[in-house]
């Protein structure tokens, strides 16, 4: 006899016209599906005024003090590509970081000077005179650069000396000063804080444009991996899963033999044992390999790994072999609904369509504002840093106060109601991105678990397991429960903005010096952390039973909810131990494609060493296979991961609903009942 708690809920009561999923269902959270579909809409109305007003070339490129794009195809400046700076030593003010942008005239010129030369010298000779010209105002006889941007060349000679020219210091004649190379250098950093990630990423996109057909080979080769991985686990569950730990251990422990051997080999090297340290921050990355250091830590990482991975094995081996009947069956089921390995293709093409949708917008967002211009001046003047027009400002009387200003462009902005509300825009656009791509994960999950149900609470099984499972439970979710989905991805979207939030204010707070602000917002950063995993466990169990029995969000949540803490035992048991081999799967594939990556992108491989692409970074390529290789192989084992969840709750549910007689017979195979019940059993104790 079963008794009512507070904590657990009632049990299941034995139902004899319960054969699954219920067909005869009506629509659910209403309200919260209106609330959807409006909010989509004010989305797409979002997309269309950041598209009206966007100018996606403002980030592509560089901006001279009239505001005018350099290198713009089509344009009179389309041939004129880099960005000039007058004097480039203003870019050490404070300025530059506020506002991003140096209080200097900035020209599009066709080419960097490429030697070093002063007004007074270029008035001496004729050719000098004519090279200078480029590097002028337009419609100025003689007066006084990251990627497209001309910067100084400078150089530092052994014992940190800086140089320009071959010379540590040069003649400023319009100010009539010396000034230090030194001095330059700090100017030259502070005119633009991404020189190298510019240098870098454009390194990067070459590697790209050179190896783009190897990583779509090797990202071909992965999904082979996987799908013949999980068809090898369909029929050979039991045997696959202790391969594949096998396999794992033996991985890692050969990248342990290769980061020791690596180590070794660089042993009295000239320069092997400086320190990372020391080393700084490298735009060529190889150049960390040539230290020990760098192989030392890698290989300490994984001996970590292989040492939690072992002790995990060994201590939790009594749950694995329950874990592994569960796979069995889960392999059983899904040997019945192919269908179910390539729904994660729908979802990921969604996904993809809601990111694209997303980074578009955010893109014309933040480039839908008007040219600001702005009062730059060397000496003192009241009019300083203001506002103003370039138009009139020639005729205003600023420049009878303040000769020497100039109006020029500063940045980005604008006053009209649309700028004033451009952050709310902003915060809309990030907030219906994880509000969809919840959406998009949410219909997946309860498509796979509909599909799945039905195949366990089939009597006779396959003859009782309707057509098309996966076909049918799309349908059904989409009809008649898309506002319970939209009700459980809102609540974890506002959770996920709320984390959003918190990370911004971590950063504004960083140089702040109130420690107890700093351990207040680390405390609030881990709850919303734990907060976010605690929801998406939570909605995962609840679309389950929305699947089912057709409830809405909030009933289906907390029958799950009870449903996990009356057999707390059993979930204790299994909860994390499937998901852990489930990950070493993915890893052993992800290990797999990794090191043939490495081996052909590196040119290690003799038969092919001719077809290896010359790049500027081999780790490219190789990050972008692997990065690729476990979203592949997550696809692939996340119909797993919700076939075994699904079965364990409609397990859950059928030991309360039956009792193994004839007239209330179990659902599940005899061979799972007894593997079940009897090792948990002797796991508690």
């Amino acid at each position: 006899m079963h008794n009512f708690n507070v904590f657990t809920g009632e049990p299941r009561k034995f139902d004899p016209t319960f054969k699954g999923p219920i067909y005869n269902r009506g629509c659910t959270d209403i309200l919260c599906c209106i609330l959807f579909i409006l909010a989509l809409l004010g989305y797409f109305a979002v997309g269309i005024l950041a598209w009206s007003q966007g100018d996606p070339r403002k980030v592509i490129y560089p901006t001279d003090s009239k505001g005018q794009f350099c290198g713009q195809v089509g344009s009179p400046l389309e041939k004129k590509p880099l960005l000039f700076y007058f004097n480039i030593l203003k870019c050490a003010s404070p300025l530059v970081l506020l506002e991003f942008q140096c209080p200097t005239t900035q020209i599009c010129v066709e080419r960097c000077p490429n030697k070093f030369m002063t007004l007074v010298k270029a008035l001496l000779k004729e050719d000098d005179r004519e090279y200078y010209k480029q590097f002028c105002k337009e419609g100025v006889d003689m007066t006084k650069v990251i990627t497209r941007r001309c910067l100084p060349a400078l150089e530092t000679l052994k014992g940190g000396v800086v140089v320009v020219g071959n010379k540590t210091t040069f003649r400023d004649d319009y100010a009539e000063k010396n000034i230090n190379a030194t001095d330059l250098l700090e100017a030259s950093k502070k005119s633009n804080v991404v020189v190298e990630a510019r240098a870098v990423a454009m390194r990067i996109f070459e590697d790209y444009t050179q190896s783009w057909h190897w990583i779509l080979l090797g990202l071909v080769i992965a999904m082979l991996v996987s799908l013949i991985f999980i068809l090898l686990l369909r029929c050979l569950a039991g045997v696959m899963v202790w391969v594949m730990i096998i396999m794992v251990v033996i991985v890692i422990g050969y990248g342990i033999f290769h980061c020791y051997m690596q180590y070794a080999s660089l042993k009295g090297q000239a320069g092997s044992d400086v320190t990372i340290k020391d080393l700084g921050l490298q735009t060529d990355f190889s150049v960390y390999l040539q230290i020990r250091q760098t192989w030392l830590a890698f290989m300490i990482i994984l001996c970590i790994v292989e040492v939690v991975i072992i002790l995990l094995l060994i201590f939790l081996r009594k749950r694995l072999l329950i874990a592994i009947a569960l796979i069995k069956e889960a392999s059983k089921a899904i040997g019945h609904v192919m269908s179910s390995l390539f729904y994660p293709l729908l979802t990921f093409a969604l996904l993809s369509l809601v990111i694209a949708y997303w980074a578009i917008t955010a893109v014309f967002l933040s480039t839908s504002s008007d040219p600001v211009y702005k009062v730059f001046n060397t000496t003192e003047c009241m009019y300083s840093r203001d506002t103003c027009e370039p138009e009139t400002f020639n005729s205003s009387n600023i420049t009878a106060e303040c000769p020497d200003a100039e109006c020029l462009f500063a940045f980005y902005g604008g006053e009209t109601l649309y700028h004033k509300y451009l952050i709310l825009f902003q915060f809309y656009n990030v907030f219906l991105f994880f509000w969809c791509a919840n959406f998009v994960t949410a219909l997946g999950q309860v498509t796979l678990a509909g599909a799945f149900a039905s195949y366990y609470w089939a009597f006779k099984k396959p003859e009782d397991i309707p057509a098309f499972p996966v076909f049918n439970s799309l349908g059904r979710a989409l009809r008649y429960h898309t506002g319970s989905l939209a009700f459980g991805s809102l609540i974890l979207a506002i959770v996920q903005i709320i984390r959003v939030l918190l990370e911004y204010l971590d950063q504004k707070l960083k140089g702040a010096q109130n420690k107890c602000a700093k351990f207040l917002l680390s405390c609030l950063k881990c709850c919303f952390w734990c907060l976010e995993k605690f929801i998406k466990f939570l909605n995962r169990n609840a679309y389950i039973m929305v699947a089912i029995y057709g409830k809405n969000f909030c009933t289906s949540a907390k029958d799950a909810f009870f449903l996990l803490m009356r057999n707390i035992v059993r979930v204790a048991v299994l909860d994390k131990v499937t998901d852990f081999l489930l990950f070493l799967g993915k890893l052993l594939i992800v290990g797999i494609v990794g090191i043939c990556s490495f081996f052909f992108f590196t040119g290690k491989i003799k038969i092919v060493e001719d077809a290896t692409p010359t790049l500027n970074y081999y780790w490219v390529p190789i990050l972008t296979v692997v990065f690729g290789a476990y979203l592949i192989a997550h696809g692939f084992f996340s119909v797993y991961a919700m076939c075994v969840d699904t079965l364990f709750l409609c397990f859950l549910e059928d030991l309360e609903r039956n009792d193994g007689t004839a007239d209330r017979p179990y659902f599940m195979p005899e061979s799972l009942l007894s593997i079940l019940k009897n090792n948990i059993a002797e796991v508690v104790e």
